[in-house]
């Protein structure tokens, strides 16, 4: 059974703010895979995802998860494999953030995995060294990102974002499938990049060091401290805020003009995002990527870890 505990981080803010600002299975084709050498841009349509769903070395993804309200006021987050069995974009197969591709053993809800570990979970999947991979939810990206940069983190770099996700792809027409993909296991290479995923004392160092620019990807109320959803409210001391939900605009990521507006740091800078559980920090180094940065970084465990020790130098803004 999955986790089912409360989340006291991103997702919820998500739900909150708004009011408040207003493999194993064996049914299914198997899938070859053969090798390509067609680029793939790292945000795809579904204009162009309908014209490529039969392309043998396309893997996509369903990476979906759930927040849903307790009765008490709190959240709890819940796997999307439910919804993906009940229809999903054909030929998808499902990436559990809640199982496989999360560390269990970490009080910190969806902290990665040993690479190895990921590697072996993602490679089940079908994806490999030849393959090209399609990554999609049902909410704003967010876990589309985290999937995507957890595969930039070992080394694999012919991924993408379905932009708008599920509901962009019905919303043109497309249909669904309730067949599960169970494609055969790709042959992944890690090739880690241990400085794309940073933990307390990175971060910690970075406060006073003018080479590195923070940035928080919640909610503005969380980051000014008008709400606190963590042990501790406000931001890590010198971060500035570019929320998660600026980056989209009714699901879909806003043009790359309007998106290099809200990001004005030097991009030959270190640059490292968190949020509550790295979740909405993967979106914000998405963009930062593709807007040209050249050096940037997730703090994986981020406010959870944070906000929980006094000795993290915290701010509330005015």
């Amino acid at each position: 059974m999955p986790r089912m505990k409360h989340l006291i981080g991103l997702m919820a803010l998500l739900v909150v703010v708004p009011f408040m600002t207003a493999c194993s299975e064996t049914d299914g084709p198997t899938v070859s895979v053969e090798p390509t050498t067609e680029a793939m841009d790292s945000l795809v349509t579904v204009e162009w995802l309908s014209q490529h769903l039969g392309d043998p070395d396309l893997v996509i993804l369903d990476s979906t998860v759930h927040v849903v309200p307790d009765g008490d006021g709190s959240f709890q987050s819940e796997s999307g494999r439910a919804s993906y069995d009940a229809g999903h974009i054909p030929t998808a197969g499902f990436a559990d953030l809640m199982i496989e591709l999360s560390d269990w053993e970490n009080p910190v809800e969806f902290t990665a995995p040993n690479p190895k570990d990921f590697v072996a979970a993602i490679s089940a999947l079908g994806v490999g060294d030849d393959t090209r991979v399609v990554i999609y939810d049902s909410y704003n990206s967010v876990w589309a990102a985290r999937v995507w940069w957890m595969l930039r983190w070992v080394g694999f770099n012919n991924a993408a974002i379905l932009d708008g996700g599920l509901a962009a792809w019905t919303t043109a027409g497309h249909p669904l499938s309730t067949e599960v993909a169970n494609r055969v296991a790709g042959n992944l290479t890690l090739a880690l990049r241990p400085e794309l995923m940073v933990d307390r004392d990175e971060v910690f160092a970075s406060i006073d060091n003018d080479d590195v620019t923070l940035i928080d990807a919640l909610p503005a109320p969380q980051y000014r401290g008008d709400m606190a959803m963590y042990a501790r409210p406000g931001h890590i001391a010198g971060a500035i805020n570019v929320p998660v939900t600026s980056l989209t605009d009714e699901g879909l990521y806003r043009s790359n003009e309007e998106l290099n507006d809200l990001f004005s740091s030097d991009r030959a800078t270190r640059t490292i995002t968190y949020c509550g559980g790295g979740i909405a920090a993967a979106s914000d180094a998405f963009i930062l990527v593709r807007l040209g940065f050249k050096d940037v970084a997730v703090y994986d465990a981020s406010l959870q870890e944070w906000a929980a020790d006094p000795a993290n130098p915290m701010e509330i803004s005015e």
